[in-house]
């Protein structure tokens, strides 16, 4: 029996037992609580860096280059810098393990994710991922062709949506629309081929920008206005087809179209496959993603393992070090960091330093900070998100429909912010074992439009925010508080960078150090140019902020273009 079918199978009779007696059950005591992100150490931080005063320095280490901050463009860097034959480089990050934004964990000794849980497949325009994914044995070349080992791509079925009561294949609401919707479907899809013809769009976004030259006209008009407000100027105001382009915009920018622009939501589509109306032909293979159980920390957990973590010395990866102050001179750069382990400042110096820290901390870090980086961290605002990680001890209940997907989402999800979940066990090859629990689902909460959103994630208990959760999910699936035993939440302050109406076009001209067309070699045979890079004389900047927003292929081209700029 087919996968899908095996599913869809299960699921009737799911759906089924949600009338026989023994689902009325009183539900369970639930365990929980906040895990993966210490804010008590970030918060530390904030206040040392308010009064500019902490404990003098204990030790002095050396090292040729510095990298602060251990997320996917730190890791990246640190990658670029070992292609190019420098081993001597230490990189300094917060938590106890790098990874950022896309590191996993684990419930009740079940992975799961505790940030970004897929990668699409990469296009030709961002090669340096698809060289990351030859090296890790994702990719590789068969009878000419490039394929991709399928253990690891989603399997079937990808993606689901409840809409008016029951599942159906795919997050556009299809099941019962009507032809004027259908109509606007169509019209979107031919908008969106319009705007890919008039200027290029790419990912990363850099690929495409030249600071030498200013922005496309189409890109200039896109960005001058928000998502909104130009769906609003195309007569596009379907409520279906707005629903979708606001979840859109929410799960890669964490803010829906009301904030962000016009460009970011056409990017969303034109950068990778488009947007296809119901019964138009799809790219499948362009529409594939990567996925692990725990997600990207698959991915960032080979990044940081080359680097023999250790806070006590030794290693390259610095875990538990929070920096405080990086200050250029004039022979070379010097990073004063806390400790965690030892309890103590640590003074680094190096002849150059990656600074690949979210771009309101590395205003706040650099010394006598360069007009673009203080410019930047004006300019750019960051949505606040949470992840919940609710463990189920078995199968839940389901209504009819399509059969369970690794996407789950619902329709006008009553939780603010609310992108549905993904399920920790769908990549288990047996189908049986995906349905049969324990299981981790993995919820996923915007909240760049919820007003004070960041000041009550750092407040409110994680009870907080894990009972409208399992409220919403308890609709299509009635016996969740039966089936759960814990809910882990992570919470992340400062997610990733909203990518507002004017910012492409302040970001695309500002800080990219003039390099020499000299190219390097990657892994693979092929060559790759230099990446522009925002830097100065001795720090080069790598961060998916400098994008205007957070995905995994801008943040790993930043931190590789800084790689190459460091290692000279």
């Amino acid at each position: 029996m087919q996968r899908r079918h095996f599913l869809a199978t299960a699921a009737a009779s799911a759906a089924a037992a949600v009338l026989l007696p023994g689902c009325d059950k009183a539900p369970r005591v639930l365990e929980g609580g906040f895990t993966g992100i210490d804010m008590a150490r970030g918060h530390q931080l904030r206040d040392w860096l308010k009064t500019g005063s902490w404990p003098a320095p204990a030790v002095v280490r050396r090292a040729q280059v510095i990298i602060a901050g251990g997320g996917v463009a730190g890791l990246a860097a640190a990658r670029s810098l070992r292609l190019a034959g420098i081993a001597d480089f230490a990189l300094l990050e917060l938590e106890d393990s790098a990874g950022g934004n896309s590191r996993g964990g684990a419930v009740q000794g079940i992975a799961c994710p505790l940030g970004a849980h897929y990668l699409p497949v990469p296009g030709d325009d961002a090669r340096e991922v698809q060289d990351l994914l030859e090296e890790l044995g994702l990719r590789q070349r068969v009878a000419g062709r490039w394929r991709y080992d399928e253990r690891h791509l989603c399997h079937s079925p990808q993606e689901r949506l409840f809409f008016e009561g029951a599942w159906q294949e795919g997050l556009l609401p299809v099941q019962g629309v009507d032809d004027a919707t259908l109509a606007q479907y169509r019209r979107f899809a031919q908008a969106v081929a319009q705007q890919s013809k008039a200027a290029r769009f790419t990912m990363p976004v850099l690929k495409s920008l030249d600071a030498r030259k200013p922005l496309a006209p189409a890109h200039q008009a896109l960005d001058a206005v928000t998502f909104d407000a130009w769906l609003q100027q195309q007569e596009l105001d379907d409520p279906h087809l707005r629903w979708y382009l606001d979840y859109c915009c929410r799960d890669d920018y964490g803010a829906g179209t009301a904030h962000v622009s016009a460009w970011a939501g056409i990017h969303y589509f034109a950068s990778r496959h488009g947007f296809h109306a119901p019964g138009e032909a799809a790219d499948e293979a362009r529409e594939s993603v990567l996925t692990w159980p725990q997600g990207n920390g698959w991915i960032t957990q080979r990044l940081a393992a080359p680097l023999q973590n250790s806070a006590q010395g030794g290693g390259q990866l610095r875990a538990a070090t929070s920096v405080l102050r990086i200050t250029e001179n004039r022979h070379g750069v010097e990073v004063d960091a806390f400790n965690h382990a030892t309890d103590s400042v640590e003074r680094w110096q190096a002849p150059r330093c990656i600074v690949a820290l979210p771009v309101f901390m590395a205003a706040r870090v650099v010394q006598n900070p360069p007009a673009f980086l203080t410019g930047a961290a004006r300019r750019l605002g960051w949505a606040p998100w949470l992840v919940a990680n609710i463990h189920i001890d078995s199968a839940l209940t389901d209504r009819p429909g399509a059969a369970p997907a690794w996407d789950n989402v619902l329709y006008a999800d009553p939780t603010a912010g609310g992108l549905g979940y993904v399920n920790a066990g769908h990549q288990r090859l047996d189908a049986r074992a995906v349905l049969a629990g324990p299981t981790v689902l993995t919820y996923y909460q915007a909240l760049g439009d919820a007003p004070d959103g960041r000041q009550h994630l750092a407040t409110q208990p994680w009870q907080h925010w894990a009972d409208p959760i399992l409220a919403a999910l308890a609709v299509p699936h009635p016996d969740l508080r039966q089936r759960a035993t814990r809910v882990d939440i992570t919470r992340y302050g400062h997610a990733m960078a909203i990518p507002t109406p004017g910012m492409l076009g302040f970001l695309s001209q500002i800080g990219l150090q003039r390099l020499p067309e000299k190219r390097r070699q990657l892994s693979n045979g092929e060559q790759t140019p230099w990446i522009p890079t925002p830097a100065t004389a001795r720090l080069a900047f790598a961060h998916s902020d400098w994008s205007g927003y957070s995905v995994f292929e801008e943040a790993f081209t930043r931190g590789h273009g800084a790689g190459l700029v460091a290692a000279g």
